[in-house]
């Protein structure tokens, strides 16, 4: 597959954010999540954003993915902006449009992964079938375990199944291996490359790990609340290629 370029009819901007600001205020204190961040993201892409904690990744994420809102400046998710939203349209374009995967699992713990994974699919207008986004990530034989019979990695990729089940056009990952050892990292990883690969889908990855980098289509370095850097690979790399 040919790795996305900005502006061609083939993969055409899914994301733009434009003098994107973010200012957190605790009585006088102000805090500058967001500097003016321009980015142009393409349809299909791999992007990995880099940078130390409080470096505005997470912030721009949950703006992205209609999380939060911003202070100033534009987001647009292709034509669509962001920024503009009425919180009753903002609602449905997270739950039409855009899958979340947290560091942390979020599963119910009364409810099988199938059950979980179910949770999403009676809401959303086009799912998958819940044992289909399983498979997908390699659990099509622990479906009907609970959380607590499942190892950290098995409930991430619960989760991402879930995220991916209702089939979005974007998925936003905030340090999904953030929780596990590097071992079960690369699997859980190794999930997500074959979900994006497979299903087409748009995928905007937050680590502290440089070497996922190597993944990506697309790296953002951020620093200090604004893009550092954007680099592209000619080719991604597979997960289980990486060493870390």
């Amino acid at each position: 597959m040919p790795m996305p370029v900005e502006g061609t009819p083939e993969f055409p901007m899914i994301f733009r954010t434009r003098d994107l600001t973010k200012v957190y205020r605790t009585g006088e204190t102000e805090v500058h999540a967001l500097r003016g961040v321009d980015l142009n993201v393409a349809e299909g892409t791999m992007a990995v954003l880099l940078g130390p904690s409080g470096s505005g990744k997470s912030t721009l994420l949950n703006i992205l993915g209609g999380l939060d809102t911003a202070t100033s400046g534009r987001a647009f998710f292709r034509q669509r902006e962001i920024t503009a939203m009425a919180e009753a349209d903002l609602t449905r374009y997270r739950r039409e449009m855009v899958g979340f995967v947290f560091q942390f699992y979020n599963l119910m713990p009364s409810l099988t992964a199938r059950e979980n994974v179910d949770l999403v699919t009676e809401i959303a207008s086009r799912p998958m079938a819940s044992d289909a986004a399983l498979e997908l990530v390699g659990l099509g034989a622990r479906m009907d375990h609970f959380p607590a019979q499942l190892s950290g990695g098995e409930q991430q990729r619960v989760a991402i199944a879930r995220a991916i089940a209702k089939q979005p056009d974007v998925l936003l990952c905030d340090e999904p291996t953030g929780a596990l050892d590097s071992a079960t990292g690369v699997v859980v990883l190794e999930a997500l490359d074959t979900v994006t690969r497979e299903l087409g889908t748009t995928a905007m990855l937050i680590t502290h790990n440089a070497v996922l980098a190597e993944m990506a289509d697309m790296v953002i370095r951020f620093a200090d609340g604004r893009v550092q850097e954007v680099t592209r690979n000619a080719t991604r790399r597979r997960p289980r290629e990486l060493s870390w």
